[in-house]
Formats: structure tokens, sequence, C-alpha cells
């Protein structure tokens, strides 16, 4: 019999910052927030009730990336799904650095704040918007995390691909979700 383990995160919170969209280098979208979320507790010695925030780092990748780029914005309250990550690397200086990060694979919009951009747009979500797991799309592999930030031109032909591919599975294109 084989031991089984999870790793599973679910969090609501207010984004800390506006997302950041950016691309691999073979294209694959990967957008990054952060995300605060609130504890508060009655220490049982009596006293004064006690508040602590905790702050995460945010991953989504492929097409929920680029949902979460177009809906999200800084205060804006969200629930996310998805699993915890460590990664470790050294900087240009020699640096080991280690970072955990909540890599999302479902978000759920949960407030119907405004926002008005740069344009004078005002976007406007009356209702909680729900965006659908990712389960057809594959683990990015490691040599395609490397992100820089210029976008990959997108042939019409892998876009024509990947609707086909949709419609096979059966499943949402989120490209066809209204919001």
């Amino acid at each position: 019999m084989s031991s089984r383990s999870l790793n599973k995160v679910l969090l609501i919170g207010n984004l800390t910052r506006d997302p950041e969209l950016r691309y691999t280098p073979q294209g694959t979208p990967v957008c990054t927030f952060g995300l605060a979320t609130n504890r508060s507790w009655q220490p049982s010695s009596g006293g004064e009730r006690q508040e602590e925030t905790e702050f995460h780092r945010i991953v989504s990748w492929n097409k929920l990336a680029e949902l979460c780029s177009e809906l999200l914005f800084k205060g804006r309250k969200v629930f996310v799904e998805g699993r915890l990550q460590t990664r470790n690397w050294t900087t240009s200086e020699g640096q080991e650095r280690t970072t955990v990060e909540v890599v999302i694979d479902n978000m759920i919009v949960l407030d119907s704040k405004r926002r008005e951009d740069q344009s004078g747009y005002v976007a406007d979500n009356a209702q909680a918007a729900y965006v659908p797991a990712q389960d057809e799309v594959a683990e990015v592999p490691e040599e395609e995390k490397t992100v820089e930030s210029q976008p990959k031109a997108v042939k019409p032909d892998d876009e024509k691909a990947d609707e086909k591919q949709a419609a096979d599975d059966g499943k949402v294109n989120p490209d066809d979700i209204p919001f």
C-alpha cells in the first residue's frame, strides 16, 4: 500500500499589489501578485483582541495567468486554490535565496469593487467571477519557468488548435467566459 500525500492551499484575502503578467521565453504566460490574509483571536489569558496579517506570493500560469491579470487589482478580495511550492536560486552576487509561493489553479473574485484605469474605463464586476480549474493545462516544465517581460507572438494557427482542443475536451474555454 502506498502512502498518499496532499499539498493543497485555500486562501481568501486582498491583493497587496496589482498583478504582474510576464512570459517565459517559450511564450507561456505567468502572473504573480501578493495576497494578504488576516487572523484575529482573543488570548486565553484575556486581554485585548490580537490580529496578525500573513502575506503570500501567488503564481498562476497559462490562461489563468491572463485572467488574473485582466480581472484583479490591488485591494480586490479573492479566493484562490492551489499548492505550496518552494523554489531555491542563486542571485547574481552568489547569494542563496529561497521563496515559498502558492501556485494556483482556481481563482474566484469575491467583491464588486470598481477601478478606473488610465484610459478612464471603469472596470465593474457586479458579481463574483469564477475562473474554472485549469485541468486541461499541463504542468509547465522547469525549463519554461524562466520569465522574461516581453510577450512572444502567438501564431493564429496555434490559437485555432487550442480552441479545437478545448472543444474536443468538452471543457469550458476561458475565452468564452463573458467577464
